[in-house]
């Protein structure tokens, strides 16, 4: 009886007891701590990984590993510092050709990595099988910028009335070598659907494959044109035939629909006697072909809306 009368007042509610039991409690388990933690243990680490090349020259095409997991043996409180990023070393690895280098084995990463964790740990491996890079040579190019009308309509009656003016009038492109040459000459500004009646000054973003891997300057570009009132005119242009082996046969002439600004008439007017419509038969066996000729002479303010194509016998 007297057994159970001290455990159960001992654990009356006593703040005193309770305080004493609560201090032994955490004595207890900071003693346990530091004694865990002063033994040797295994962990996977991860560690920030760095890239060391000549960035000025090459570029990755993808996203370069930034860390790598190797599993260490230490002390506890070294582990425990380094899981929770405290002083934790950043691994390189030096790339001397970055181009032929395409994967790296992570066996051979060991003798590096062990010099830079330093001694209060030790690599048993790494946990990262393989690294895979695709690393380019930079390069830079200067494309022309050209714009697509196609979507561009106009009221009937009008049109555009002047030339299409891009400023800038290039775009400087810097990326890796094989995405640039995949690239054509020109880079194709479109121009969203519009019906215009009116003078067209327009930004344009400058929209090119793979952009996230390549550096645009400018980013975006002004398109300009003036548009105004047309007119429509029919008349027929001589033809004249080049390359032609043997005796041919053809029309004097083909009909020729034009449109042009109004405000350049009269200079229409003087100019059409000197526009002629082009068969050109280089390469071409004797025989019958109906054949579209190229209009020869064309004013920049003239719109050619149809040509006639002819009948060319060349025997």
């Amino acid at each position: 009886m007297n057994f159970v009368r001290v455990f159960v007042n001992l654990f009356q509610f006593n703040r005193t007891n309770w305080k004493a039991v609560a201090l032994c409690f955490i004595a207890a388990a900071i003693f346990w701590i530091f004694n865990s933690f002063n033994k040797k243990y295994a962990a996977n680490i991860r560690f920030p990984l760095r890239f060391d090349y000549a960035q000025d020259k090459y570029i990755p095409l993808t996203a370069l590993p930034n860390e790598v997991s190797l599993n260490v043996s230490g002390n506890g409180w070294d582990l425990f510092r380094k899981s929770i990023g405290f002083k934790l070393p950043e691994l390189r690895i030096v790339l001397q050709r970055p181009t032929d280098v395409k994967k790296i084995v992570a066996s051979s990463l060991m003798p590096s990595f062990s010099e830079q964790v330093g001694n209060a740990l030790q690599i048993n491996y790494i946990i990262n099988d393989t690294l895979r890079l695709q690393i380019e040579e930079l390069d830079t190019h200067k494309y022309k910028l050209v714009a697509d009308l196609s979507h561009i309509s106009f009221p009937e009656g009008y049109g555009r009335i002047s030339p299409v003016v891009i400023l800038p009038d290039s775009v400087r492109l810097q990326g890796a070598k094989s995405l640039l040459h995949q690239l054509s000459d020109s880079i194709i500004l479109v121009l969203p659907n519009a019906t215009l009646s009116e003078r067209l000054h327009k930004e344009i973003e400058i929209s090119i494959p793979n952009a996230d891997a390549i550096e645009k300057k400018p980013k975006v570009a002004s398109v300009m044109f003036e548009v105004g009132p047309m007119s429509l005119f029919e008349f027929y242009a001589s033809v004249e035939v080049l390359h032609s082996s043997a005796k041919v046969s053809i029309a004097d002439s083909v009909r020729v629909n034009v449109r042009i600004p109004k405000f350049q008439e009269e200079k229409f007017k003087a100019e059409k006697p000197l526009m002629l419509a082009v068969v050109d038969l280089k390469n071409k066996p004797k025989g019958t072909y109906h054949l579209r000729p190229k209009l020869k002479g064309l004013a920049p303010y003239m719109e050619v809306l149809s040509i006639d194509s002819v009948l060319v016998k060349q025997y």
